[in-house]
């Protein structure tokens, strides 16, 4: 176990966050005081001390620790550092705070990180209000390296993505525009590593048309208070929406087509997803309605690594399904995969690039498996603790080659915690292929309004330089959003009077 003692409560997120980054299989505790905290097997074997300024110190805040050796038993202390602070404000001093703690940690485990002391997950940020700001890429470059101890190779990859993003969300009126995600949260199983809320569709097959009953009554009343608003993408996800049945799926889209006004949409996109939840006549009814870009997500090419996981479906479906829609005529394919599954190797990922370049998506989203609580995998970490769960930079290196040699380039990032590797998730296009939405998700650079189960709504909202965020939240569990859809829409009513939505 580490524990972190600090004089008054502050940052504990950003130092927690950073700690896991160095241990992400030890027990953190941050604490004020000698709070106890774990259970009665946590060994504690490094403490840490972070003291904010007081009249004594009033000009530093200084970090302090001592471990006991794992090899000799023997204690030791680790170096002081006192870290002057005087006249900056919050968001200096926690870069200060968060430097200081990760010069501590990577000189005593001799580890740096590629993301260095970045914990939050939308590392592009920094470079892009950079670059609004009419900064050149070797200012912003060495910014992120001195401030942020970022490696050059990972603020190369942040600032070729916020251009790319940025010359994307030119064609964009941020404040005049929206953006609307609706979510489907049925799954045919649920996969080892998912944390999204999605229900086994089995369960719940006589009820869907009653869950898009509530969807519609939401849906009509966003409608209604965006009326004067340009629609700008759309997003069905889930769960995996092509659970639902060829004629839900048609009432769905044809009740989006009817209320609003798409004459400003650029982007439609379905998450298929799963090949074992899609059928010739489903993506019929998607082509039927001119739907731009969808998704059918493989997460790997082994197909032993797919029953691990839960997934039942064969390499040869994905392969099946994904072949059919482009006879059918769709020409903006999106691919998942996940680096870091149960018992993959370098040569599976090698593998599972090659069968993919044979089928040549539009898209490839790569994501670095991060083991949220609500995750199965997580929860039943005992279980599968003797599988090897690997990613480093070596796996995205491979995927990166791999997608440039077939003409996919770099357009979205983002990170999770408890992220394998400390490393990220990338999103490669075609060039004029991108995905729009996936953009505006990570900047919060325009409002998105969440509908159905488990969604969120991010209202952005300019203040002189100062973007706010304010999130309405959707009840996850469908049970309660089929008996409480009017508080949802009440909800969002409340908020949007508040804030001047109109």
């Amino acid at each position: 176990m580490i524990s972190v003692t600090l004089n008054r409560p502050d940052f504990e997120y950003d130092i927690h966050s950073l700690i896991k980054a160095f241990y992400p299989k030890e027990y953190v505790r941050v604490s004020q005081g000698e709070k106890c905290c774990g259970t009665k097997d946590d060994v504690l074997w490094l403490r840490i001390f972070v003291e904010y300024p007081t009249e004594q110190t009033k000009d530093f805040l200084r970090i302090t620790g001592q471990c006991i050796d794992r090899d000799s038993g023997e204690p030791k202390i680790l170096p002081k550092r006192d870290i002057p602070i005087s006249g900056m404000d919050r968001t200096e001093t926690k870069n200060k705070l968060k430097q200081g703690l990760y010069e501590m940690l990577s000189s005593y485990t001799g580890k740096t990180l590629p993301w260095g002391t970045l914990t939050g997950i939308r590392p592009t940020k920094i470079p892009m209000k950079l670059l609004e700001e009419g900064k050149e890429r070797e200012e912003i470059k060495r910014y992120m390296q001195e401030t942020y101890f970022t490696s050059a190779d990972k603020a190369a990859l942040a600032i070729d993505i916020a251009e790319r993003e940025l010359a994307l969300l030119s064609k964009l009126d941020y404040e005049k525009g929206y953006s609307l995600y609706i979510g489907i949260p049925f799954c045919p199983t649920t996969c080892l590593y998912c944390s999204f809320p999605s229900y086994p569709v089995a369960a719940w097959a006589k009820r869907i048309d009653a869950y898009l009953d509530a969807l519609e009554k939401e849906m009509a009343f966003v409608a209604e208070s965006c009326a004067g608003r340009a629609l700008n993408t759309i997003y069905i996800g889930g769960g995996t929406p092509t659970t639902l049945e060829p004629y839900q799926l048609d009432r769905l889209i044809q009740n989006i087509k009817c209320r609003f006004d798409l004459s400003a949409c650029l982007e439609f996109t379905v998450e298929a997803g799963r090949p074992d939840s899609i059928t010739e006549e489903k993506l019929a009814v998607l082509r039927e309605h001119t739907i731009s870009r969808i998704s059918i997500n493989p997460q790997t090419m082994k197909q032993e690594t797919l029953r691990l996981i839960g997934r039942h479906h064969t390499v040869e479906e994905t392969t099946e399904c994904f072949l059919l829609a482009r006879r059918l005529g769709f020409d903006n394919i999106n691919m998942d995969l996940i680096l870091g599954l149960p018992e993959e190797t370098i040569s599976d990922v090698r593998h599972t690039m090659e069968r993919l370049r044979e089928l040549a998506p539009d898209n490839l989203t790569v994501h670095s498996l991060a083991l949220k609580r609500a995750a199965r995998l997580n929860i039943c970490r005992e279980e599968y603790k003797d599988y090897q769960m690997i990613n480093t930079q070596e796996h995205m290196d491979i995927v990166a080659a791999y997608a440039r040699e077939m003409g996919l380039f770099p357009y979205y990032l983002y990170r999770q915690k408890g992220m394998a590797g400390n490393l990220e998730n990338v999103g490669y296009a075609r060039p004029g292929k991108a995905g729009i939405y996936n953009i505006l998700i990570m900047e919060e650079k325009q409002t998105i309004l969440g509908l159905g189960a488990g969604s969120t709504t991010k209202f952005v909202l300019p203040n002189h330089g100062n973007t706010q965020i304010i999130r309405v939240e959707n009840v996850k569990d469908v049970e309660h959003y089929l008996t409480r859809t009017e508080e949802m829409i009440e909800r969002k009513r409340k908020k949007m009077e508040e804030i001047g939505w109109h």
